[in-house]
C-alpha cells in the first residue's frame, strides 16, 4: 500500500473518519443535553419567583407581574408561570410527558417574547430550538416517555 497520499487526501480522509465517528452517536444523547440545557433555564427562573426557603410566591415576582409586564390576572398569571417553570422542566429532565411539558414551556416563551421581553428574541430562539426538537421527534431513549412507549407497544 502506498503511503505517498497527498496530504489534501489524507486532510479529506480524516474528516471523514470524524464524520462517520459522530454520525454513530445515538440520537438520544444529544436529545438528553437539550433537555438538560432548556430545563435549567426554565426551573431556575421558577425558583426566583418564590420566596427564600418557601413554595409561595414572593411580593417581587407579585409586583414583576402586576406593574412592570402589567399581564392580566396578575397573580394568576405569577403562579401560572411558577408552575410551568418549576414542573414542567422535571417532567422534561425526567423524560414524563415530554411532548406536552415542552409545548408548556414553548406557550410561555411565546408569551414572554411578544409581551414581555420582545428585545430578548436571541435567548427566546435558543429556548424555542430545543422545545421544538423535543414536541417535534420527542425526548429520546434517555426518557420514561421511550420505555413507556416501548412497553405498550408489545
Amino acid at each position: 500500500m502506498n503511503n505517498a497520499l497527498p496530504k489534501q487526501h489524507k486532510s479529506a480522509n480524516l474528516v471523514l473518519v470524524i464524520y462517520n465517528f459522530l454520525e454513530k452517536i445515538p440520537e438520544a444523547i444529544p436529545a438528553f443535553f437539550l433537555r438538560i440545557g432548556v430545563a435549567l433555564i426554565f426551573f431556575r427562573s421558577g425558583l426566583t419567583k418564590l420566596q427564600e426557603n418557601s413554595w409561595q410566591l414572593s411580593d417581587q415576582t407579585i409586583f414583576l407581574f402586576r406593574d412592570e409586564y402589567q399581564m392580566p390576572f396578575p397573580i394568576l398569571s405569577a403562579y401560572s408561570a411558577a408552575i410551568v417553570e418549576l414542573i414542567a422542566p422535571l417532567m422534561l429532565l425526567l423524560g414524563v410527558g415530554s411532548r406536552i411539558a415542552a409545548t408548556a414551556m414553548l406557550a410561555m416563551t411565546f408569551v414572554i417574547q411578544f409581551f414581555v421581553y420582545p428585545e430578548n428574541y436571541p435567548d427566546h430562539l435558543l429556548w424555542a430550538g430545543p422545545l421544538l426538537y423535543v414536541i417535534l421527534k420527542g425526548p429520546g431513549a434517555l426518557s420514561l416517555d421511550y420505555f413507556v412507549r416501548k412497553a405498550a407497544s408489545r
